[in-house]
């Protein structure tokens, strides 16, 4: 293997999972076939707020209705069928259905506003949109109506829950089952299936094209490293726009014939702890500010949890504290950390339900088998050798087939050898365990000294006035750059001030690395995926 040690020379930085199970070579149409076979009886999907429930014989031919109903409505192999909508089951059912006749389903951030609806529309061509009603203060119907006359493609528009549904629905007797079998034998696994769109913080989003072959096997191994069963059932707070709801969950799920439980619309901490103990969840998803607000319920205490064994933290580096609490409070003995991206399907590497704790909140894993990890400097692209921080790069079938018809952006982030440029500071350990230093471009230069944030970040996770933390760079006249903590108070009585915020970082961390401002807030700025805009605070503060 690259990077064996030959004398004095250090192993350098790449490593690939290996695994005794082969690929899956085939489309997610087939795939959700082969599971209903195996468990037509078992439950596939509950809503909780409506209490409906669907077994996978049951979810297998709602599937296969929505499918038909749209090959009657003209749409085929390549169309573009968009999802502007909050996690509800007919997104899931527009997920598996856009699958079996081969349409690209695009994904559209519930949260975006007529502008950013606009540009997405036409940047993909969608044809037929599926939409929510109303969701928080969108009114999903008056913006489309905003926009419509500036998206020429875009032939119909169908809302959940009212007469354009039931509508599409019965277009079903338009296409028969002997049609939908002849176009799923079109279909390539290689087929492109899915754009999503990454929430870019300068200019416009970049479509991630994915194919069947991406997002099924991503799905399967992320389930494969958790031990997924068709005894699992699945809690999602998560958004099933993003890869972590659709991909990881969704799809992580039915390819082993697991349930998906929704708990709600959208993420809240006590609906989704009460999904939990009603629906004796084994695994629970979420970003960190997501088990950190479960954590943080007055009442967590009261929620019965005994049913969980394990679940999945990803989205943004997950703080020690927060992954102790998730082990010992949360009975997810077995919780595992994923890291990637969107463009990568979207897991890279993955702890593993035996690694120890210091493997689970030091790392965010190895690579999941299949897959490649190099760390490279971000200059030369050459490999650096293990235990120096560099940009991480991942190769493999889980990388996108490439930006939707953006060749020019596609080339600046997959070289020539097929390698996706991710733009994370990683180090490589010996053991193969990936460790996440930062963004390239969140590092903080400070009079001439790297600064990773996480670094902060992980320390200050400990104050005891400290609930959450992030730590960015603002402008300064003297050392170039200067650190900034913004905190949320555990008490919102008692925030912690600069002073004690120094003096507690002053004994375990070099002056440099000590925060010289400190902001306390009430909440972070927020992507709908659960990330933390940074860019935002830096703006803010700066």
């Amino acid at each position: 293997m690259a990077g064996k040690d030959t004398g004095t020379a250090r192993a350098l930085s790449y490593t690939h999972g290996t695994g005794s199970v082969p690929l899956l070579g085939e489309t997610i149409g087939r795939n959700l076939d082969r599971t209903i076979a195996r468990c037509a009886e078992r439950e596939a999907l509950v809503d909780v707020p409506s209490g409906r429930r669907w077994t996978y014989a049951q979810f297998g031919a709602d599937v296969d209705e929505l499918a038909r109903a749209l090959l009657a409505r003209g749409v085929g192999k390549g169309d573009r069928v968009g999802i502007w909508a909050v996690n509800c089951p007919e997104w899931v059912l527009t997920q598996y259905a856009t699958a079996r006749i081969g349409a690209i389903m695009v994904n559209i951030n519930p949260a975006y506003r007529a502008h950013e609806l606009a540009y997405v529309l036409n940047q993909a061509g969608v044809g037929i949109l599926v939409a929510s009603l109303t969701h928080k203060t969108s009114d999903y119907r008056a913006l489309v109506e905003q926009v419509r006359t500036e998206c020429p493609a875009l032939r119909s528009v169908h809302y959940i829950g009212d007469d354009s549904w039931a509508e599409l629905l019965a277009s079903a007797v338009g296409a028969g089952r002997e049609e939908l079998a002849r176009r799923e034998e079109q279909l390539s696994c290689d087929d492109p299936i899915n754009i999503q769109y990454t929430s870019g913080t300068t200019g416009f989003p970049k479509g991630a094209t994915l194919s069947h072959h991406n997002i099924l096997n991503n799905g399967y191994f992320v389930g494969e490293m958790i031990g997924y069963t068709e005894h699992d059932r699945l809690c999602l707070p998560v958004p099933f726009y993003h890869c972590f709801g659709m991909v990881m969950g969704n799809i992580g799920a039915t390819s082993h014939g697991a349930c998906v439980v929704i708990p709600a619309p959208s993420f809240e901490p006590a609906a989704t702890l009460r999904a939990v103990q009603q629906e004796r969840c084994t695994s629970l998803y979420g970003v960190p500010t997501m088990f950190i607000a479960e954590l943080n319920l007055p009442d967590f205490a009261a929620y019965d949890l005994g049913s969980l064994r394990t679940g999945i933290m990803a989205g943004s580096p997950c703080p020690v504290e927060v992954m102790k609490r998730a082990v010992a409070e949360m009975n997810m003995a077995e919780v595992s950390i994923c890291y990637g991206m969107t463009e990568t399907s979207p897991v890279s590497t993955q702890t593993r339900r035996d690694d120890d704790l210091e493997r689970r909140t030091g790392t965010v894993g190895r690579a999941l088998p299949h897959i490649e990890v190099k760390v490279v400097d971000p200059a030369s692209g050459i490999t650096l050798p293990r235990g120096e921080a560099g940009e991480l790069c991942t190769r493999g079938y889980s990388v996108m087939l490439g930006y939707w018809d953006e060749p020019d952006k596609t080339a600046e982030a997959i070289d020539a050898g097929r390698w996706m440029h991710t733009g994370d500071l990683a180090v490589i350990r010996d053991d193969g365990y990936v460790q996440i230093v930062g963004r390239i471009k969140d590092m903080i230069i400070r009079g001439g000294e790297n600064v990773y944030p996480r670094e902060i970040e992980e320390f200050l996770h400990v104050h005891p006035k400290i609930a959450d933390v992030q730590v960015v760079g603002v402008a300064d006249e003297r050392y170039g750059e200067e650190i900034l903590a913004v905190v949320i108070a555990r008490d919102p009585a008692d925030p912690p001030t600069l002073d004690e915020v120094a003096g507690f970082c002053r004994e375990q961390l070099a002056h440099y690395k000590i925060p010289r401002r400190l902001e306390v807030v009430d909440a972070f700025p927020m992507t709908v995926s659960g990330k933390v805009r940074k860019v935002e605070l830096r703006e803010r503060y700066g």
